[in-house]
């Protein structure tokens, strides 16, 4: 009887694409993947440690797969396995703890899987790690959106971030790699990509290319009917690609340009390289381009000195923008990062009050920028997700739709009418093939 295997993630869209590929090297071994949950003989999990809650679901996982499975060999790799081994090998039950540079070679530390009762650590040091393994989701994964790896660690040292004590410096593979890997992925039946990473704006620049020429290449796969970029910074960001990404017929109108702060006082601090003058241009002049691109950011609540005025000049700045929606987050003061010395420290009680606060206002702004969708036609790409007798998918413009289950939709981009917004969910009617047609002429 085959052993069987579950996973666990925490994290980023980077992390979800590094765990499907190690699934799919214990899968040619002849382990049965399991959801995580169900009793297995080995349970891989995949940390981040960007904030001091990843670190926390690192030990509730821990807990939770051996609740299941008494006897299931532990191995916990990722981000917070590179920075805190020692710490994770205070875990009860935890067996192996794989760093960076060991991630993608379980198999060369380890071959039965017998219980150890104590747990090894193999863990380079960062200044070591300088291979990029190729990434992406595989057959294992459930999704019809494939995440692929196209870079990996980071350059910028934000004082608040230990993306670069985890994960070394910024580097990328050749073109050509990533084309294979994408070719793979349309062979299987992935109809959309998304380009993930560290700084995905960031590939290539060790190797004499840029992400504008990735994306150029990548348009050319033949089955690959859309290509997202998970998020890019600002200030790598021209006009010229903008420009050329909103007129492709592949490329997602859809940016996740992070922002942290609306104050130029603490985008110093952070050590972020832009202002909120690059930034603010960098959104309008995507709304002036197409007011259909959906925009969303990143934002830091209680950074170090962020007083009560800082904080409503964040609120405000966001505000005033039209961007689509929020990713907030809740400054967590992290170990060797110089942020963790700044004076001024916020409470936790107001750093929750500010959080709370700008999440409401993404969801305001989420829910206004779904309504503008209603009454357009918009090309949906299904998941195999059911809920409560409904499918999910997205637009290109992330937008999320719901409408009655039908299984042939799965995997297939079709084209919809948005008629409702329910939950900060858009609802569609599927449309015929004459209705699109209609419908477009309409439009026109």
């Amino acid at each position: 009887m085959a052993k069987k295997v579950s996973f666990y993630t925490i994290g980023c869209k980077l992390n979800f694409a590094e765990t499907s590929t190690i699934g799919e090297e214990f899968r040619k071994r002849g382990f049965e993947i399991v959801e995580f949950g169900e009793p297995s003989d080995v349970c891989v999990i995949n940390t981040c440690s960007v904030t001091e809650s990843a670190d926390r679901d690192c030990r509730r996982i821990v807990r939770k797969a051996l609740k299941v499975s008494p006897n299931a060999f532990i191995i916990v790799t990722g981000c917070y396995a590179q920075l805190r081994p020692d710490e994770i090998a205070q875990i009860e039950g935890v067996d192996l703890i794989l760093g960076s540079n060991e991630k993608f070679k379980i198999f060369d530390y380890v071959s039965d899987f017998q219980k150890n009762y104590h747990a090894q650590i193999f863990v380079s040091p960062i200044s070591e790690v300088e291979e990029f393994h190729i990434a992406s989701s595989t057959p294992a994964s459930d999704r019809t959106r494939a995440f692929l790896k196209v870079q990996d660690g980071c350059d910028y040292n934000c004082s608040y971030c230990t993306i670069p004590l985890a994960r070394g410096e910024s580097r990328s593979p050749e073109i050509s790699v990533i084309i294979e890997r994408a070719k793979t992925l349309a062979q299987l039946g992935y109809k959309e990509i998304v380009l993930s990473g560290v700084n995905v704006g960031d590939y290539g620049r060790k190797i004499g290319t840029s992400l504008f020429e990735l994306v150029k290449e990548l348009e050319k796969v033949e089955g690959i009917e859309r290509i997202r970029i998970s998020s890019i910074e600002p200030n790598l960001l021209s006009e010229e690609m903008i420009d050329y990404f909103l007129n492709s017929d592949k490329i997602c109108n859809h940016f996740h340009i992070p922002l942290q702060s609306g104050s130029d006082e603490i985008l110093r601090k952070m050590r972020r390289r832009y202002n909120t003058e690059l930034y603010r241009r960098r959104i309008e002049y995507i709304k002036s381009k197409d007011p259909d691109a959906c925009i969303g950011a990143d934002v830091i609540v209680g950074f170090p000195g962020e007083t009560e005025k800082h904080f409503e000049t964040t609120y405000n700045f966001i505000n005033e923008l039209p961007i689509s929606y929020l990713h907030v987050f809740t400054y967590s003061e992290r170990p060797n990062t110089d942020a963790i010395n700044l004076p001024g420290k916020v409470s936790m009680d107001e750093r929750h009050r500010r959080s709370e606060m700008l999440r409401n206002l993404g969801l305001k702004k989420k829910f206004a920028f779904y309504k503008q969708m209603i009454g357009k036609t918009l090309d949906v790409l299904w998941e195999a997700e059911v809920k409560d007798g409904k499918m999910f998918g997205f637009t290109k413009n992330y937008v999320k739709v719901k409408t009655q289950y039908e299984p042939s939709l799965v995997n297939q981009i079709v084209r919809v009418k948005i008629v409702d917004v329910e939950d900060v969910v858009a609802v569609g009617e599927v449309l015929s093939e004459i209705q699109a047609i209609k419908m477009e002429d309409n439009e026109r």
